[in-house]
């Protein structure tokens, strides 16, 4: 075996975007952020050296150091003089990040990572819909009226009724006027909003049941009622996710 082909030993080859896409670069730190969550590159290891890299991908120095510049900039790894590229522990992801979220997703099997986003969605939207009761102005509680009754109407639609659901979250987190914790949601929203592990089952059933969910947010929101609201939103986002959930696993860490 040449010292080359040594040096890439153990490193898989390259995947079929070496092709040549227009950035390099974005395509390389994409298919590294995979490999790292996958455990290629597990946590604690030196990422390959450039050399490697360079082989792998066909791709140029240059290309590979902005890669691994990108890596840094998303906490996968860190740069250590006289040790190399270092994969870093995943409680240095950054978690908000749409490469990250998405392959940690795609990768959990055990479905934690969706059990935690859910998590995190309870907590903020359940003091927006406590704010909210407080601050909302009469059209925006009219626009929830509004979409509750219209999603009454298309619980048969489930691509339909989704939307409305959207709408109507999205209506309180504006009407809370927290922007921060609206796009938190938002960003984690976007990585698993139309994907099937997290959508799960759509029957016109868990639609109907979901929307009881919606009324009751509605109302108490309606009605002035910040501790009810707040206690209606955490009710509905749990139950919601826990009827189309379908993890091998109990979801303990929705447990409170």
């Amino acid at each position: 075996m040449t010292a080359a082909a040594e040096s890439t030993a153990g490193v898989a080859g390259p995947p079929a975007w070496t092709r040549r896409p227009a950035n390099l670069a974005t395509a390389v730190t994409a298919e590294l952020v995979e490999r790292i969550i996958r455990g290629v590159h597990p946590s604690g290891s030196p990422l390959p050296p450039e050399p490697v890299l360079c082989a792998t991908f066909s791709v140029s120095r240059t290309v590979v150091r902005e890669a691994v510049k990108i890596l840094q900039e998303k906490g996968l790894v860190q740069v250590r003089q006289g040790t190399g590229t270092m994969v870093t522990p995943p409680a240095m992801w950054n978690m908000l990040d749409e490469l990250v979220l998405g392959a940690t997703i795609a990768e959990d099997d055990s479905l934690a990572i969706l059990d935690d986003l859910v998590v995190t969605r309870r907590v903020l939207e359940s003091d927006m819909a406590n704010v909210a009761a407080r601050l909302a102005d009469d059209a925006a509680i009219e626009r929830l009226r509004t979409l509750v009754d219209q999603m009454d109407e298309v619980v048969d639609d489930h691509v339909t009724y989704h939307d409305h659901d959207r709408a109507f979250h999205d209506t309180i987190m504006q009407a809370s006027g927290n922007r921060i914790a609206r796009a938190v949601i938002r960003a984690l929203e976007s990585q698993v909003s139309n994907t099937a592990r997290y959508m799960g089952r759509t029957e016109r059933a868990l639609c109907v049941a979901s929307n009881r969910g919606h009324r009751r947010i509605y109302e108490r929101i309606a009605a002035r009622d910040p501790e009810g609201a707040a206690e209606a939103m955490f009710t509905h986002i749990t139950e919601a996710w826990v009827v189309r959930r379908s993890g091998p696993d109990e979801p303990t860490r929705l447990h409170r």
